[in-house]
């Protein structure tokens, strides 16, 4: 298909609002307000150290190094959502509580949640980055009156739409709105997203997994028994060789499986026995785990859906596991069967240097 013949981002929505002939259209232009924030966000991550970004020196609300990126991608948000009258607020992983709409702005029927910024610390290296949105409808109190982090706590399958931006070689937009998910490639000429990949749908079945294998030994009997299945390669029970990656930037993950499958795993571990994870789930898991379900995949804490888990605070935190439905599903079978609890890996089993033969 020529440039000229690819629908632009505007048109695949109002291809998708022509669904629902009730809709006021204020769905699209908020879609569309996120874009505008990606593109700037893009342009700023493209210049690298070129771009005139003071230095931010502050933490956010879970006490990570904000880099100036960081603090600029999320104003580029705030300033471009704002004032569209399609918002009743938004909340974000950098900041410590809900954002009220201005007063000089109308407020809207939606709800924006979004990780400006997602793989930040990888950007003194140039690997790729991105941003996570999600929006919600938010409650009638939210509209016409004050605005609570009670209003955001949604879970995961009550949103509208969801999706990504990722910042590579080329910029991509992942969106779903419900129906499937499509992928827009940044046109730089033109300034304009174009839909690059109409139907996304991650394969059943892979031979990759990624996962940070320097916490194995913090990890739980299943994921052990899972990770170890997977490294014994034909030899072992899955009679196939795995490849395993680690970028340690959610978005690049995520892209990679969708395009091509694979599964992502940042299970729940016992460093800190009080938390249940380490991402977020409003910000990461529940948009991230959208895109993935609607691609046909399945997104898990291991255990349950997380689509379906009923968030209790604006930055909780949990185990995810997405990707390829097949393997997403064993993961949380062996979390099912009893006899896992028991599971030892074999790297320290016998004829290693942990243990005498």
């Amino acid at each position: 298909m020529s440039l000229h013949q690819r629908p632009t981002l505007t048109q695949y929505l109002i291809e998708q609002r022509r669904r629902f002939p009730e809709a006021t259209g204020d769905f699209n232009s908020l879609i569309l307000d996120v874009a505008m924030a990606c593109k700037s966000i893009a342009r700023a991550v493209a210049l690298g150290r070129l771009a005139d970004v003071p230095a931010a020196g502050t933490t956010n609300v879970q006490g990570e190094e904000q880099k100036p990126l960081d603090v600029l991608s999320n104003e580029a948000f705030l300033r471009t959502t704002e004032w569209g009258g399609n918002l009743a607020g938004m909340a974000s992983e950098e900041m410590d509580r809900p954002y009220a709409i201005p007063p000089q702005h109308p407020r809207g029927k939606y709800l924006l949640v979004f990780d400006p910024l997602d793989g930040s610390s990888n950007l003194d290296v140039n690997v790729s980055v991105g941003s996570i949105f999600s929006i919600l409808r938010a409650p009638e109190e939210a509209i016409a009156g004050e605005l609570a982090e009670r209003h955001f706590l949604q879970a995961g399958e009550r949103q509208v739409a969801a999706g990504y931006a990722l910042y590579g070689p080329s910029t991509m937009l992942i969106l779903t709105v419900g129906n499937g998910v499509a992928g827009f490639t940044l046109d730089p000429n033109l300034g304009e997203f174009m839909l690059t990949h109409p139907d996304l749908r991650i394969p059943e079945e892979t031979q990759e997994f990624a996962i940070n294998a320097s916490n194995r030994r913090f990890w739980e009997p299943p994921v052990q028994r899972y990770v170890a299945e997977c490294e014994t390669g034909r030899e072992g029970p899955r009679g196939k060789d795995f490849n395993m990656r680690w970028i340690a930037s959610m978005v690049a993950e995520a892209h990679r499986i969708l395009m091509r499958g694979g599964v992502f795993l940042y299970p729940r571990d016992n460093r800190q026995p009080q938390r249940p994870g380490r991402l977020r789930l409003l910000y990461e898991a529940n948009p991230i785990g959208f895109v993935i379900e609607q691609a046909g995949g399945r997104a898990s804490t291991g255990r349950r859906p997380v689509l379906g888990v009923q968030p209790e605070e604006l930055h909780q935190r949990i185990g995810l596991v997405f990707g390829s439905r097949s393997e997403v599903e064993r993961i949380e079978r062996y979390h099912a069967e009893p006899g896992t609890r028991d599971f030892v890996t074999p790297l320290f089993g016998e004829r290693t240097l942990f243990r005498t033969a």
